[in-house]
C-alpha cells in the first residue's frame, strides 16, 4: 500500500466520457512523484464500496474530487450525489481527524465557473478549480495545487503534457505488441492505464516501446 504522505484520492466519474480527464489527472500526480488512488482499485467484492472509499480517504493525504457530474442532463435523469457525499467524507476526515488526517489537503474541481454554488453552497468561498471539461486544464490545475499544497516538483504544464504523449505512444505500441487491437485498448480498464504509468515512470519514462 502507498503511504499516506504520496497518495492522492481521485474522486470523480469512471465512464468512458470522463477518462480523459481521469487519465490525464492521474498521469500529473504519477508523474510528479504520487500514487493516485481510486475506488476501484479494490476488486474484492466482499468489502463494500463505501467501506473502500473510506479507507482511501484515511489513507490519502491528498484528496482531488470532481463535482461536474453533480447534475441531471436529460428529463428523467438523476443527479449525482456520489461525488459530493465522498468529498464531505474527506472533508470531514480532515476537520475531525487527529494527528496525520489533520494535515490532508483537498483540491476541488468543476466543469464550469460557479456550478457548484446551485447545489453545494456550503462550500461558497473555496478555491474551486473550473477545467470546462477539457483535460489539459485539469492537468494544469492538479500540477499547480500538487506544486503549491505538496511541495512537487515544479514541471512546466508543457512538458508535463508532452510526457504525457510519451506514455500514451509507449503504451498504446507495449498493448499493441501484446496481441490487443486498438478497439481492446479503448476498453481497459482505467486502473490498468494507471498502472502502465507507473511502469512507464519506473522504466524512466521511454519515449517508446522496444
Amino acid at each position: 500500500m502507498p503511504n499516506f504522505e504520496q497518495s492522492v484520492f481521485i474522486n470523480c466519474p469512471f465512464d468512458d466520457g470522463f477518462a480523459p480527464i481521469l487519465q490525464a489527472v492521474s498521469f500529473c500526480v504519477t508523474l510528479l512523484g504520487f500514487v493516485p488512488r481510486l475506488a476501484p482499485e479494490n476488486a474484492d467484492n466482499a468489502e463494500s464500496r463505501l467501506d473502500r472509499i473510506v479507507e482511501l480517504v484515511r489513507t490519502s493525504k491528498y484528496g482531488i474530487h470532481d463535482l461536474s457530474r453533480c447534475k441531471a442532463t436529460v428529463v428523467g435523469e438523476y443527479a449525482r450525489m456520489n461525488m459530493p457525499f465522498e468529498l464531505g467524507l474527506d472533508f470531514a476526515c480532515r476537520k475531525f481527524g487527529v494527528a496525520q488526517l489533520a494535515s490532508k489537503a483537498i483540491l476541488v474541481l468543476e466543469a464550469e465557473r460557479y456550478e457548484y454554488q446551485k447545489t453545494l453552497s456550503d462550500i461558497s468561498g473555496w478555491d474551486i478549480r473550473s477545467h470546462r471539461g477539457e483535460w489539459q486544464r485539469a492537468l494544469a490545475h492538479t500540477r499547480a495545487w500538487l506544486v503549491a499544497s505538496a511541495g512537487a516538483p515544479g514541471l512546466g504544464i508543457s512538458k508535463i503534457q508532452s510526457k504525457y504523449f510519451d506514455f500514451q505512444e509507449w503504451y498504446y505500441e507495449r498493448e499493441l505488441a501484446a496481441g490487443s487491437s486498438e478497439a481492446d485498448i479503448q476498453e481497459y480498464p482505467n486502473t490498468e492505464v494507471l498502472r502502465a504509468m507507473s511502469e512507464w515512470v519506473a522504466l524512466g519514462q521511454p519515449p517508446t516501446f522496444d
